[in-house]
């Protein structure tokens, strides 16, 4: 038997017994690791000599009406990262209106020191000089 067609017939058994709920080297996740794993070969064999067997054993999956671990954890994934847009989105939202704010503040800021510099560069002609009191004498 050469060693791919050895190699082809593991991967079967071992989908197979995955399938069955009785693995024996692997945890018996439905995953390409887990098969890898669980035929003994290394899991590029899956990835990149046999892609035909892992297509096989994603459909046997599928067609039991289950999901396959990896498309789970990604569709775990993409819902937290959705999440977190919406959390972003959020936080976008209140630092546009703390910016908006924070313009107006400063534009108040700046007319009311382009005032105070106006003032302070005119002489100011309201300045009266008081009348003293005299003395009283001893």
């Amino acid at each position: 038997m050469t060693p791919a067609l050895d190699e082809r017939n593991r991967i079967r058994a071992a989908m197979e017994r995955i399938l069955a709920g009785a693995p024996e080297r692997s945890n018996g996740a439905l995953t390409v690791v887990a098969l890898a794993t669980e035929a003994g070969v290394p899991r590029n064999a899956l990835t990149q000599r046999h892609l035909d067997l892992k297509a096989e054993f994603y459909d046997k999956v599928r067609a039991r009406g289950e999901t396959p671990d990896s498309e789970k954890r990604l569709r775990q994934q993409l819902l937290k990262l959705k999440e977190l847009r919406e959390d972003d989105k959020a936080e976008i939202a209140r630092l546009q209106t703390d910016l908006e704010a924070l313009v107006r503040v400063v534009h108040q800021l700046t007319v009311e020191n382009r005032q105070l510099r106006t003032e302070l560069a005119t002489p100011d002609t309201r300045v009266r000089v008081l009348p003293t009191q005299p003395r009283p004498t001893d």
